[in-house]
């Protein structure tokens, strides 16, 4: 029999419903593989074993009564962004020591209700902000993908590169993300994993921790695409806690995997062909228009000429809102806390021994754009540059086009602790370019595995459809699914 833990969630779904194993058991393979390999992927931050078997025997006694629900007994592994009540909740940064909220998240809330079990918390990149996973208070999470013949360490992305490495490595069957500039699909494009984010306020942002609140969006990482819709199914909803979610249905998502894309439009924008993008990256765009063309779409060349300044107006946006949205830790209401001689001394005291690098980094260029005398310059600049690369994505898909066909990152997964990366943030920042554009505009974007480099490491495509169009991305992803074939680690760990 496969093993327990390489099972897809609907292929749990229906084996649980056929009492081939049960929910406990199912979640005791999963806590044996955590404990087996975390040491070495650094995936988790928390594992909550005795919580998970719990859920998996009330899991089971529902399988019994026949009154199983969607997730009935589908163990998760939840990004440490999500407050989960009772439970570590720190975002990975060192200024959250010890937080364990009394309240839960929106979207766990919905997916607990559903029926699935909590593995654990799984590591990301400090408040959400790095584009490696090497940003975490609880050190680097480690890609499960190696170099054909090589035994380097290198990163799973992020900022959700716990979420990314758990499910590649069949450390959970499917993980709660988020995606502020492309946090869900870079890494899931680098472990060659799936990955959705939804339309913004498709998914409620209550009880997740903000980085930047016009911009974040959760969304799943899972092991194949109908596996991301049953998931995106049970975290989306409405919510009069937050504002910004939007009370429309939420579609099954499933039923759109395996929809023929005959007759659809898919445009190829000319701007995303960008200087020193690598012939692999260029090579793997090419292969994934003919798979479309052969499934019976038409192609058809489209401008989005505002893309060149995505990534500069970005780090303008999402840097201001982080400088407001952390202002509220202090060291006063939860936390570590620094003691210093008055408020002051301790405010100061407490950020700069509680944040990071990348954060304080972030919080200071958010802070002077947001400034008297610079915030004309920069912040209303780049808020006015959002709306015109918003335009340039309506504008298309006015013109008739069904969804957006572009790389998901120009490069596949780097070293940790790379020098070029670390010493230069700009780097860094560059591995966002072709993703930046959907959080802007606040559109569903969806990555996908289609191939392999040079080096046998994973590289993905990405979707862009139009707003609350999920269905949409799900039916041309399963196309690129089904031609490109399923990528699997070699167990090295």
């Amino acid at each position: 029999m496969t093993e327990l833990t390489k099972l897809t969630i609907s292929e749990i779904r229906a084996k649980l419903g056929a009492r081939e194993f049960t929910a406990l058991e199912l979640t005791e393979a999963y806590l044996s593989a955590i404990e087996a390999a975390n040491k070495k992927l650094n995936a988790y931050v928390t594992v909550t074993a005795d919580k998970a078997r719990e859920m998996a025997k009330a899991s089971d006694a529902r399988i019994m009564q026949g009154e199983a629900r969607p997730l009935e007994g589908v163990p998760l592994g939840i990004k440490d962004l999500f407050a989960t009540e009772g439970v570590h909740t720190q975002a990975c940064s060192h200024i959250l020591d010890g937080f364990k909220p009394r309240y839960e998240s929106t979207v766990t809330a919905n997916l607990w209700a559903d029926g699935a079990v909590m593995l654990g918390k799984l590591n990301m990149d400090e408040f959400a902000m790095g584009s490696s996973n090497e940003t975490s208070y609880y050190g680097p999470v480690v890609n499960p993908w190696r170099e054909e013949g090589g035994n380097k360490d290198l990163v799973p992305g992020g900022s959700s590169g716990g979420s990314a490495a758990a499910v590649a490595a069949w450390l959970c069957a499917g993980a709660t993300a988020t995606d502020t500039g492309g946090s869900i699909r870079q890494p899931a494009a680098f472990t060659a994993t799936v990955g959705i984010k939804p339309t913004y306020g498709r998914c409620s942002r209550w009880g997740i921790v903000a980085f930047a609140s016009s911009l974040d969006q959760a969304g799943p990482i899972a092991r194949d695409v109908r596996d991301a819709a049953i998931l995106l199914k049970s975290m989306a909803s409405v919510d009069p806690k937050d504002t910004t979610s939007v009370d429309r249905p939420v579609p099954d998502y499933e039923t759109a995997v395996g929809q023929s894309v005959k007759g659809l439009k898919i445009g190829i924008p000319k701007e995303y062909r960008v200087d020193g993008m690598p012939a692999e990256i260029e090579a793997l765009w090419q292969k994934g228009i003919e798979w479309m063309r052969e499934a019976g779409a038409e192609i058809v060349d489209i401008s989005l000429p505002h893309t060149k300044y995505a990534l500069p107006a970005y780090y303008i946006v999402a840097p201001a809102e982080a400088s407001s949205n952390l202002a509220r830790y202090d060291g006063v209401r939860y936390g570590l806390r620094v003691p210093g001689r008055d408020i002051t001394e301790m405010y100061e005291k407490t950020r700069a021994a509680g944040f990071g690098r990348e954060v304080k980094r972030r919080v200071m260029i958010g802070t002077y754009v947001l400034s008297a005398g610079y915030y004309d310059a920069y912040y209303l600049r780049a808020q006015k540059v959002r709306t015109l690369i918003k335009r340039d994505f309506e504008q298309v898909f006015e013109a008739g086009v069904d969804a957006i066909l572009t790389p998901a990152t120009p490069s596949a997964a780097f070293g940790i602790a790379d020098q070029e990366m670390n010493e230069d943030p700009v780097k860094m920042y560059l591995n966002d370019i072709f993703t930046v554009t959907v959080n802007m505009a606040g559109l569903p974007g969806i990555a996908v595995p289609a191939g392999l480099d040079s080096r046998g490491l994973p590289l993905g495509l990405q979707l862009i459809g139009r707003p609350f169009d999920e269905e949409m991305l799900f039916r041309t992803a399963y196309v690129i699914e089904q031609a490109a074939g399923r990528f699997e680690p070699r167990r090295w760990w």
